[in-house]
């Protein structure tokens, strides 16, 4: 191991790989320390396999999927943004295609062809790749770093690397398998930051009715809306679906940020789920009375075939309690209204949400109060930078999270190199 050089990355995911390549475009000596077997594990398997890499929203409407202070991010998709790394990519070899909600994928769907296209573009750059390399802490003196200690995980061989930056890229605490075991916040917290709270986001939730007959299922075209302490909070439409533990899905996953944090809160948390959004309460009367009409003598679980998907059907019958075999012509005006109501306000009691082994992104960070936003250098710690998950920033699910890594990984890289080529 050759160890003095001018930027050192640690962490190869998203970010650390776009750091390292950048800042070894601009002329830098570049050391990249992974301490897993190979790069980008987590990038990997991201979006089941098939990586949403960017979306292709307009700046402002990006800039409100994204919390806890979006504004935090203008330099850095200033500095690189979704053309860049659709470019980027197209240069070598991953073509891409852009698809409803302007999500942005690999042509072949395969997240693995995105994780090798970047780690040939950093070694075509020039960065050298260590795995297994376990940083355990930094050299800093007088305020400045100027280097990291290393383990090899294989050998056990420790050593000491020189360099004039270091970036932080070490991703979050979701899916610690990868290796996102949150070692960036203890390194941050020696050289004397703050970590926000860390939980998990976009994650599934756990409820305390489980409809087991109904676990599987896919709702599409629904609307969920979170209520707070019997208060109106936030409403989402698109898919869901039922799990053995909850929900889970898009929309349950952009509400899961406000559930989380109401939850650890002690807030009462509730999710409606209105199957027919389409239809206020009158016009699903409306539907729901000429139904009746065609159907005459037919049964009631021939009624909600006509409204329901078929796992959802008996659900609907034990939770009216109606007879399946009661004739609709027979049904009261009572159990219409309860019917009515049920598909408007499908009601679940929020109990948790799911862990780090399933959340897609860590929520909390490194303040972003003591990171300069035109650098993603340290206000603490003189030549020190971060990138991706690991500050206090996170998106929406589209695309968005990868994206923040891109971006602040582009810049962070870009600064680091200038400040260490400056200095020579």
């Amino acid at each position: 191991m050759k160890n003095a050089y001018d930027v050192a990355v640690i962490g190869a995911g998203p970010a650390g790989l776009i750091a390292a390549g950048r800042a070894a475009m601009l002329g830098a000596k570049v050391v990249l320390l992974e301490k897993m077997e190979k790069p980008a594990r987590k990038l990997r398997i991201t979006g089941k396999g098939r990586c949403n890499i960017t979306s292709m929203k307009l700046l402002e409407d990006y800039l409100k999927e994204i919390s806890p202070e979006p504004r935090f991010l203008r330099q850095a998709f200033g500095a690189f943004f979704n053309q860049d790394i659709i470019d980027l990519l197209e240069q070598n070899g991953v073509a891409t295609k852009t698809e409803r909600g302007e999500r942005v994928f690999p042509v072949s769907e395969k997240a693995w062809d995105v994780a090798e296209a970047l780690v040939n573009w950093a070694k075509k750059n020039g960065v050298e790749i260590i795995n297994h390399s376990q940083v355990e802490g930094f050299i800093i003196e007088n305020n400045v770093v100027n280097g990291v200690k290393v383990i090899n995980s294989k050998s056990g061989i420790a050593e000491s690397i020189n360099c004039k930056c270091v970036i932080i890229a070490t991703g979050g605490k979701s899916y610690p398998a990868t290796g996102s075991t949150g070692d960036g916040y203890k390194f941050a917290e020696i050289a004397g930051h703050k970590i926000v709270s860390l939980r998990p986001s976009l994650v599934g939730i756990e409820t305390k009715q489980v409809y087991k007959s109904a676990i599987g299922i896919d709702l599409r075209n629904i609307s969920a809306t979170l209520w707070i302490d019997g208060k109106k909070s936030a409403s989402e439409f698109g898919e869901a679906n039922f799990t053995d533990y909850g929900l889970d899905g898009p929309i349950i996953l952009r509400l899961s940020r406000f559930i989380v944090d109401s939850k650890i809160a002690g807030k009462k948390v509730e999710i409606s789920i209105d199957l027919k959004p389409a239809l206020d309460h009158q016009k699903l009367e409306s539907r729901l009375q000429r139904d009746i009409i065609e159907l005459g003598k037919k049964d009631v679980k021939t009624l909600l075939k006509l409204l329901l998907p078929s796992l959802l059907i008996d659900v609907f019958i034990d939770i009216l309690k109606i007879s399946p075999l009661k004739p609709v012509n027979q049904l009261n005006g009572a159990e219409k209204k309860s019917l009515i109501n049920l598909l408007k306000d499908f009601r679940f009691d929020v109990t948790g949400y799911r862990g780090w082994n399933e959340a897609i992104i860590t929520a909390g960070g490194i303040s972003i109060k003591e990171i300069n936003p035109k650098t993603m250098e340290s206000k603490i710690v003189k030549n020190l930078y971060f990138a991706g998950e690991v500050i206090d920033v996170d998106g929406n699910t589209g695309g968005y999270n990868l994206q923040i890594a891109f971006s602040t990984g582009w810049l962070a890289g870009d600064s680091s190199a200038k400040q260490a080529l400056e200095s020579i």
